[in-house]
């Protein structure tokens, strides 16, 4: 299933590139499950239409996630947000009672976004919890499902 949600993405990110070669730059893509999570942060809400279109051309992609915000002249800290990406990830790693890697993380503008399948709602919560104790987190958004939901 990885290898297949690997190569979901790389098949997004080149439609992207073909459209547009700054498009990968300024955003990013998690596919889990044939489920396509899409972030960053974009000028132009017309572009963002636009590859959320291309993401459903992929054959194999169950679902879009549209989290692309639609921002005009501010600029983004991404060392901020990878910084927060890697805090978290560490976090789960080392929490016993999380499998972190049924997880996936992106952060844009201090909100974290997280995708992936959790063994039950204590999990999840748990790994929202973690999120949220992070400084700098604005928010944290969660298309994780569950388990036996799956």
């Amino acid at each position: 299933m990885a290898a297949r949600d690997l190569k979901l993405e790389v098949q997004i990110i080149d439609l992207w590139y073909k459209r547009d070669n700054v498009l990968p730059v300024k955003l990013g893509v998690e596919v889990y499950e044939g489920r396509a999570l899409l972030t960053g942060v974009i000028e132009d809400a017309q572009i963002r239409t636009d590859v959320v279109g291309l993401a459903w051309q992929v054959e194999g992609v169950k679902e879009v996630i549209n989290e692309i915000q639609v921002v005009s002249g501010r600029s983004v800290n991404l060392a901020r947000d990878s910084w927060i990406t890697a805090q978290l990830k560490s976090k789960l790693l080392f929490d016993d009672k999380i499998s972190a890697i049924n997880y996936n993380i992106e952060t844009v503008n201090g909100i974290v976004y997280l995708i992936g399948i959790g063994q039950d709602q204590g999990e999840v919560d748990r790994v929202t919890a973690h999120a949220k104790n992070i400084s700098y987190v604005r928010r944290v958004i969660s298309h994780v499902r569950l388990k036996n939901a799956v």
